[in-house]
């Protein structure tokens, strides 16, 4: 079962480079996926336009390999970025019935909560299944240490039950592609 985590951020200064790695590198010690992480900062994709740009297209098909997404998704201002809008708007086809899991970041107390609130909407628009269970980072700028891993030994008690909800949904909507 293939998982891509995307890092939705593009700023120099961003954290969601750390909060992604280290969920990609507890992800990848999951039985049964193969997980891949793709930065958008790396594919610098273009504004949406139409037709849609060789850059997208190469955007869409790496997206349609994929059974099921997380998102790593920082709060602007009470919002996620619009690289993340962006990225997400050039596949539409792509991210049908699969499941989306989402990791919200902050500098606050909040985690992101209300960046990944907002996207919620996008996903089942985008005919995604958005996992019930989302994965918060707060006061990101220390949650990490100098080795890059989590300090709070909760959180990956957290980040567990946050991949198993979604190891359920994509097993779940997988198997139900594949009798259609």
């Amino acid at each position: 079962m293939k998982i891509q985590i995307i890092i939705g951020s593009t700023r120099d200064n961003r954290r969601g480079d750390k909060v992604g790695k280290w969920v990609f590198e507890q992800a990848e010690k999951r039985e049964g996926w193969e997980v891949e992480l793709l930065d958008l900062k790396e594919w610098d994709l273009p504004m949406y336009n139409e037709p849609h740009p060789p850059k997208a297209e190469e955007w869409k098909a790496k997206i349609a390999e994929a059974d099921g997404y997380i998102i790593v998704t920082p709060e602007y201002n009470h919002g996620y970025p619009a690289s993340l809008k962006n990225a997400l708007d050039y596949p539409y086809d792509e991210w049908a019935r699969k499941a989306i899991g989402l990791v919200g970041y902050a500098r606050g107390g909040f985690g992101g909560a209300r960046s990944v609130e907002q996207l919620k909407p996008v996903g089942i628009e985008l005919q995604m299944a958005v996992v019930p269970t989302s994965f918060y980072v707060s006061r990101v700028g220390d949650a990490y240490d100098e080795s890059g891993n989590i300090k709070d030994p909760k959180q990956l008690t957290n980040l567990n039950e946050f991949f198993d909800d979604l190891d359920w949904w994509t097993k779940a909507l997988k198997n139900a592609r594949e009798k259609t």
